[in-house]
């Protein structure tokens, strides 16, 4: 594919933006943490980390999460970074189909077929129908609209309540509005992780023609209603085949061998169906075309992939190389499938 570029304009907004924001006592903290895991002076990774961020697009979280200081010129050069996923987002997501992403009642109208599972939303006047949801499925996730990296997102059980018409006015007057069954994951998932539903974030771009699978990260929770790190979760990169390729990890530091609750062996997982959730990626990947480059999630359950939400913003998931061993990233395949 001939290359597109991304182009100078936003990469200069995005460092005069980057330089009006800089906290230069988060630098120093990040500089600090790089220091004492890899023995490099603290100047010197400041240094470093400002140089990557201006000259080559590397975010300061980006500069710790993928060990920039260990790591060469040319093998920093294959790792995706979330500033150019962020150009790569802004141009290939057509900006009046944005909001179907954003909005998560309406992207469970656009994907419904792709859901399934039973949901509604909380309007006035459906005390008895909220009811009668959450008294058959006993347990539900009820997400305000426009709530994102995990925030938003609850879990109510019908035991729990006491008076219906109390609770409806509660959840519109909280904006809680999304009401949908919880997703039953396979057993393979649940073996790691049976309180939390596991997610698997599959970045993926659609070139119009052929859907490009281009990294996928599986996400562990620790039986919070949400896997994301904010609720103490963590994921492991997995290879084309769907086999995890080492331990995992988040942004704060924690390495998982070993999933801290159920001890199950990180590198050892397989994510089910693979062949079939390559199929399904490819299947939501063109109900709205004029947004390319999506992070789907979606988990595996018992009869095969559903969908969760797909991110327009898509963030990047990649490879850790002081927990893996491998020192090479993703970036190659971006560049194959998208042209810059």
């Amino acid at each position: 594919m001939p290359s597109k570029g991304l182009g100078l304009a936003p990469r200069l907004r995005y460092l005069l933006e980057r330089a009006r924001r800089i906290d230069a006592g988060s630098v120093i903290e990040r500089a600090k943490e790089a220091s004492a895991q890899h023995g490099k002076a603290v100047p010197v990774v400041v240094a470093d980390m400002l140089w990557s961020a201006a000259r080559h697009n590397v975010g300061f979280q980006d500069y710790i999460d993928y060990d920039f200081a260990i790591l060469n010129r040319d093998e920093r050069s294959t790792f995706m970074t979330h500033p150019v996923s962020n150009q790569i987002s802004q141009r290939y997501a057509q900006p009046e189909y944005r909001h179907v992403f954003h909005d998560k009642i309406e992207f469970d109208k656009v994907f419904d077929a792709f859901l399934r599972r039973e949901w509604m939303i909380v309007e006035p006047g459906n005390a008895d129908r909220l009811r009668d949801f959450l008294q058959r499925r006993g347990t539900v996730v009820v997400k305000t609209p426009m709530g994102q990296a995990g925030s938003g997102v609850f879990r109510y059980h019908a035991a729990d309540v006491e008076n219906w018409n109390e609770f409806h006015a509660t959840l519109l007057a909280q904006g809680r509005l999304l009401v949908e069954e919880v997703i039953q994951q396979h057993a393979d998932l649940a073996a790691v992780c049976p309180g939390t539903v596991n997610t698997t974030r599959i970045t993926a771009f659609f070139d119009g023609d052929r859907t490009h699978v281009l990294a996928i990260a599986q996400k562990f929770g620790r039986g919070e209603v949400s896997d994301q790190m904010s609720f103490g979760g963590f994921y492991t990169m997995l290879d084309d085949d769907g086999h995890a390729v080492g331990p995992g990890y988040d942004s704060h530091g924690h390495v998982h061998e070993k999933h801290p609750d159920s001890g199950f062996v990180i590198a050892d997982f397989q994510l089910p169906m693979m062949d079939e959730v390559r199929v399904f990626i490819d299947q939501v990947a063109r109900v709205v075309p004029q947004v390319q480059y999506v992070g789907w999630d979606v988990v595996v359950s018992p009869t095969g992939p559903v969908l969760v939400e797909g991110n327009w913003g898509a963030g990047v998931y990649e490879n850790k190389p002081s927990v893996t061993g491998i020192r090479t990233g993703h970036k190659p395949r971006y560049r194959e499938a998208i042209g810059f």
